[in-house]
């Protein structure tokens, strides 16, 4: 079989998903795509981005648009898109995402919901024990700006932005018994956010059927000290969501408005973001993590790749010591084992996430990995983290 064969064929294969979901939409009941993308398009300052997009010139959005546009999600949260007065979200959309790329075909979303976020916002406290009060990691979300890191939801099915509730200023010490870092007063710990970013319950109409979708990037577990204050934050932004979604456990939840409460029990979700914990490889408190996939509430499709094992043998080093299905990761991060030297990581890791609750059918799920010898892989460079789609059959 000649170059040319061998490559279209992959091509072919590479369709394949998204054929049958487009396949699916026109027959029998609608499959709607949810999907999550941390697409790495934050910058060291404000404005930086929104420069960096407008024209439709930035080869890095391009590859980024190209990934979303052979997925076709029908509703997908981005993080790490760095929000300012919404130039560049508008940019991404009209001149990345509607155009089509490297062959791709346009996607349109009529649907944007994107709020404050914690990053880069001041704290007033010195968080950090530089002995600032004004640094990025001093800030309620570590940024350098208001903004940095921040997320949106787009979406194909009307936003129900009246019914959204927002977590930002939630504090972190309403939680019941959290995992407290060990060396901040009481003071400092009092006001505190629990969001490094936010949460959000965006509730979508798709037919006759409310769907919330639930979104949030928790902080990474790393990048701290011995008192592992980012390890103790992230274990608790996720367990919110055990508690949100668990009728008993929620009454300590209260949201932007002044509103009580969690999701009531017969609601149907989808959970989404980029949740920076494995359940079983790297240095997440992982609690937290496992509960949340156990939750009673909680489907998970297990979404996979062929570029997740590929890159696990390719890379080595830390990836041979996991315990985790490498098939299941969706972030690609350094693998170095010996922390003394450049490069030292956790390895790849399972940290993206789109879990719909029981109620909802899932038809097929996927992480967009492409092998190191497909024509795609090519894409994927722009970002240390996968797009993890799932669809469901919506009634």
């Amino acid at each position: 079989m000649n170059r040319y064969h061998v490559g279209a064929l992959l091509c072919l294969l590479a369709s394949a998903p998204l054929a049958f979901h487009l396949y699916h939409r026109r027959s029998g009941p609608p499959v709607v795509r949810f999907a999550t993308f941390n697409v790495a398009l934050n910058r060291p300052a404000a404005g930086d981005l929104q420069r960096e997009l407008v024209g439709g010139g930035s080869a890095v959005a391009r590859k980024l648009a190209a990934i979303v546009q052979r997925t076709a999600p029908d509703v997908l949260l981005l993080q790490e898109f760095d929000r300012d007065d919404g130039a560049a979200l508008a940019s991404f959309l009209r001149e990345y995402l509607a155009v089509g790329q490297s062959g791709g075909d346009p996607v349109e979303y009529p649907f944007v919901y994107t709020a404050a976020v914690n990053t880069g916002e001041p704290s007033g406290q010195d968080l950090d024990g530089d002995g600032r009060s004004d640094g990025p990691g001093d800030a309620h979300g570590y940024g350098a700006f208001p903004g940095q890191y921040g997320m949106a939801l787009l979406s194909r099915h009307p936003i129900l932005v009246d019914e959204v509730r927002t977590f930002r200023m939630l504090p972190w010490s309403a939680m019941p018994e959290p995992q407290r870092p060990p060396h901040w007063s009481d003071e400092v710990w009092s006001r505190l956010r629990l969001s490094s970013k936010s949460h959000w319950d965006v509730p979508i109409g798709i037919g006759s059927q409310r769907v919330h979708v639930l979104c949030s990037h928790p902080t990474p577990p790393v990048f701290d000290g011995p008192e592992d204050r980012n390890g103790c934050r992230n274990h608790d932004e996720i367990r919110f969501w055990s508690d949100y979604l668990t009728p008993g456990a929620d009454a300590w939840i209260v949201d932007d408005a002044g509103r009580r409460g969690g999701l009531p029990a017969e609601a149907g979700f989808v959970l989404l973001g980029d949740l920076n914990g494995d359940p079983v490889d790297g240095d997440a408190r992982r609690a937290s993590l496992q509960a949340l996939l156990a939750h009673p509430r909680v489907q998970d499709p297990t979404p996979r790749s062929g570029g997740g094992p590929d890159a696990a043998l390719r890379q080595f080093g830390r990836n041979a010591q996991q315990q985790g299905d490498p098939a299941l990761d969706t972030g690609d991060f350094p693998d170095g084992p010996d922390p003394a030297q450049p490069g030292h990581g956790p390895g790849n890791l399972r940290v993206d996430y789109v879990l719909p609750s029981r109620g909802l059918q899932v038809a097929q799920c996927g992480v967009f990995w492409p092998r190191s010898f497909e024509v795609l892989h090519a894409f994927v460079d722009e970002s240390d983290h996968r797009l993890v789609w799932v669809d469901v059959v919506a009634r």
